[in-house]
C-alpha cells in the first residue's frame, strides 16, 4: 500500500499531478484544488490511496489525511467507485459531508457530477454512524480525526451498540478530548466505553 507520497511536482493538470519521488514519476488523481495549488518544481506531500484493478494500478491523493480516510469510507458505499468518491471530495469538504450525513440530507451529494439520486441517498444511509457527528456550529465534534472516529464507532457497533448511540458517544468524548487522545484509537475507544458506562451493549440497541 502506498499511503503517502512526497516529492517534486513534474506536471499538474486539472485533476491530476505527476510527482517525482526518488527518480520515479507517480501520476496521482487529485481534487481540483490540490491540482491548482501544485506548481512544477515545487515540493508536494499527498496522502494517497492505491486502487488495484486487474488492468491498472491507480493512485488517488489528498492534501489531508482525513480526506484520504473518508475517500476509503466512501468506496464502501454501494455504487460509489474511486472516480465518484473523488468527485464527492472535490465538491464537498470533510465537514460538509459529515453535516449532510448527520442531517440525513442527500441534496449536497445529488449536486455532485456523476452522483444520481439513488447513489446520493445510499451515501447518506451507508455513512450514517461511520463519521463523527458534527458539533453545534456545523463542524465535526472538536475536529476529531475522521479515520479514528470511524474506527471507534465501528468497534462499538461490533460490541453491540447501535450506530447512532456509538456515534453520539464518540462525539461527546471528542468534544472534551485532547489532541493526543483524538489521534489514538485505543484511547478514544477506552474513553468512549467509559462514557457509555457499564450498561450492557444490548441495552443501547434501538
Amino acid at each position: 500500500m502506498i499511503s503517502s507520497l512526497q516529492g517534486t511536482v513534474l506536471h499538474a493538470g486539472a485533476d491530476v499531478v505527476e510527482v517525482d519521488v526518488g527518480g520515479m514519476g507517480f501520476t496521482v488523481a487529485v481534487p481540483p484544488d490540490v491540482a491548482r495549488s501544485a506548481h512544477v518544481g515545487e515540493r508536494i506531500r499527498l496522502h494517497t490511496s492505491l486502487i488495484v484493478r486487474e488492468d491498472a494500478l491507480s493512485l488517488y491523493g489528498f492534501a489531508q489525511r482525513a480526506e484520504c480516510a473518508l475517500f476509503g469510507i466512501l468506496l464502501g458505499v454501494t455504487g460509489v467507485g474511486p472516480k465518484s468518491a473523488l468527485g464527492v471530495l472535490s465538491a464537498l469538504d470533510v465537514d460538509e459531508i459529515a453535516q449532510a450525513v448527520a442531517d440525513d440530507d442527500d441534496a449536497p451529494f445529488r449536486r455532485v457530477s456523476g452522483i444520481g439520486p439513488k447513489t446520493a441517498k445510499l451515501i447518506v444511509v451507508q455513512l450514517a454512524g461511520k463519521l463523527a457527528p458534527p458539533a453545534p456550529g456545523g463542524s465535526p465534534a472538536a475536529g476529531a480525526p475522521q479515520a479514528v472516529s470511524a474506527r471507534v464507532v465501528a468497534a462499538l457497533v461490533g460490541l453491540g451498540w447501535s450506530d447512532r448511540i456509538a456515534a453520539d458517544a464518540v462525539a461527546r468524548v471528542a468534544a472534551e478530548a485532547s489532541a493526543a487522545e483524538l489521534a489514538q484509537v485505543p484511547t478514544m475507544l477506552r474513553l468512549t466505553l467509559a462514557q457509555l458506562g457499564p450498561a450492557r451493549a444490548e441495552a443501547g440497541r434501538g
